[in-house]
């Protein structure tokens, strides 16, 4: 990345339009509330500010 560029937030990739809703793809944190997403990973579900983790059952 070149000095000075920022990299753009991704946060329309967290939301799908469905007809006429909005459905939002991962999970809210249950710590943190409403407005703050789980990032999705191959085993577990986990929150950047936090650090609060949920562990996918196999």
């Amino acid at each position: 990345m070149a000095k000075g560029k920022k990299k753009t937030s991704q946060k329309w990739k967290l939301y799908e339009v469905k007809g006429r809703k909005i459905v939002r793809k991962n999970k809210f944190c249950p710590r943190c509330g409403p407005g703050v997403f789980m990032a999705e990973h191959k085993d577990r579900w986990s929150c950047g500010r936090c650090g609060y983790t949920e562990w996918k059952r196999k």
